[in-house]
């Protein structure tokens, strides 16, 4: 089984790609698909889609999972990821791939025992949990393959 982890954004969509064929999750990939910031939120979000939609055509995910917003006081900002989750969970749903969505806090507590981990700890866990040489960068990587971990470690 194949999931693809979404930490979104609208200048860094964190991603991971997580595979399980036995006891232990292996990573096939992760990164982040960054936007440039001088162009328009709509080349941005054209850009999110055509990326994410390379990574959801090689890997055939058999679920994407995402985190969902958190909302801050920075409205202008949530509503840019917002957007941005949009057209994710559109490319997920155009190929039919099922989408979990989980809370930052629910993540956290999935991978690293606590709902108040800090970026570094679930970065140090994932470097751990699947067996990587070292801690994947930057942290939205990371939060990636977290929210991937989270989905496989909920289907159990």
């Amino acid at each position: 089984m194949i999931v693809v982890g979404i930490d979104p954004g609208l200048a860094r969509v964190g991603y991971g790609v997580l595979s399980r064929a036995e006891r232990h999750p292996t990573p096939l990939a992760f990164g982040c698909i960054e936007t440039d910031g001088d162009r328009s939120t709509e080349q941005c979000l054209r850009e999110i889609y055509e990326k994410i939609s390379v990574i959801l055509d090689e890997y055939n995910p058999a679920w994407v999972a995402v985190e969902q917003l958190f909302f801050t006081r920075n409205v202008t900002s949530a509503m840019r990821v917002s957007e941005a989750r949009g057209v994710l969970l559109l490319a997920a749903e155009l190929r039919d791939i099922p989408i979990a969505e989980y809370t930052p806090n629910q993540i956290k507590q999935a991978v690293t025992g606590s709902g108040r981990a800090d970026k570094h700890q679930v970065q140090e866990m994932m470097r751990r949990l699947l067996r990587l040489q070292e801690i994947p960068r930057p942290d939205d990587a990371a939060d990636g393959l977290a929210v991937a971990l989270c989905h496989m470690n909920t289907l159990r």
